[in-house]
């Protein structure tokens, strides 16, 4: 009789612990240029690539080589360029997301890897007075 009631509380128990233990999901950040913000930069010196009609627009942090982050907005900040080469270090600022694509290879690959790819809505590219080629 005692075994019996053992057995069937620890039934009970097994079916109801997992009730209890749950502690919710973690919302994961959307993706893209109208996603959540995952970190802002305020004048960040990077190496700014950008080709000669401004449609594309990226660059790397000099303090974070590895990763890529791509300009949502080339065309506003175009103008800002006129008088800099493609790979000069220039102050950026504006928010960052998560690039989809990245996040979609990242999620199917088996390994880790120190190479990420953002999307920035730029707000500013200025003039960086120790990083002009």
């Amino acid at each position: 009789m005692r075994g019996y009631l053992i057995r069937r509380l620890l039934v009970v128990f097994i079916i109801f612990a997992p009730v209890f233990s749950y502690t919710g999901c973690k919302k994961q950040a959307k993706c893209g240029c109208d996603g959540d913000v995952l970190f802002n930069l305020v004048g960040q010196p990077a190496y700014v690539y950008f080709n000669d009609t401004g449609t594309s627009i990226y660059f790397y942090l000099t303090v974070d080589p590895y990763s890529q982050y791509n300009l949502c907005n080339p065309a506003g900040v175009f103008p800002n360029l006129a008088n800099y080469k493609s790979g000069d270090i220039l102050n950026v600022t504006g928010s960052a997301y998560w690039n989809c694509n990245y996040v979609m290879q990242a999620s199917s690959s088996a390994y880790q890897s120190y190479y990420k790819v953002y999307d920035v809505h730029g707000t500013d590219i200025s003039v960086n007075p120790y990083g002009k080629k």
